[in-house]
């Protein structure tokens, strides 16, 4: 196992490619993804995989009458897309074992970023409201850091991936259940 980590929850889930590339490196890996239609497609792509259809403001008891806990929880390109966004890592919290691994990514936005859109004159596009089911919330490192640690958990790691630094497509910020 990598790191302690055999038992994998891929949150938010969508079409299951994550969990599917993770089960074929060896992890345990279990799906959940709100939209129904996600999980049709996700169980048709990896019928080996069990994927349930909830979300993260679903009662977490629910996933873990049928599942043992968790040694890691990933959630890829979610938390930008949740009203309720404190609802993701109080969920991952639940399902975990204690001293467990969060893993998020979701795009990056910090000073120097922001900047170069609006001296680009590309920030209403960036932040269009038009389109359907896109992000609501937009974080920083600080933000996103403090949302987690809010809700037990502690910040391990940071990266920012994707195009120059300080101008990242996206971050992935690592923690642990307290």
């Amino acid at each position: 196992t990598r790191l302690g980590v055999r038992r994998v929850l891929d949150l938010g889930c969508g079409n299951g490619a994550l969990a599917g590339q993770l089960a074929r490196a060896g992890f345990d890996v279990v799906g959940v993804e709100y939209d129904a239609e996600g999980v049709a497609i996700a169980r048709a792509a990896w019928p080996g995989l069990r994927f349930y259809n909830f979300g993260v403001q679903d009662d977490p008891g629910t996933l873990l009458a049928e599942e043992a806990p968790f040694d890691c929880v990933v959630s890829t390109e979610v938390i930008e897309h949740l009203y309720s966004p404190h609802l993701l890592p109080r969920f991952a919290q639940a399902v975990l074992k204690p001293g467990g691994k969060l893993v998020l990514t979701t795009p990056y936005h910090g000073y120097l970023k922001n900047l170069a859109l609006a001296v680009a004159g590309r920030w209403d596009r960036h932040l269009t409201a038009l389109w359907h089911g896109g992000h609501i919330k937009f974080w920083s490192r600080a933000t996103l850091s403090a949302l987690l640690q809010g809700e037990g958990f502690e910040v391990t790691g940071f990266r920012g991936v994707g195009r120059l630094p300080w101008l990242w497509k996206s971050m992935v910020l690592s923690a642990v259940r307290k």
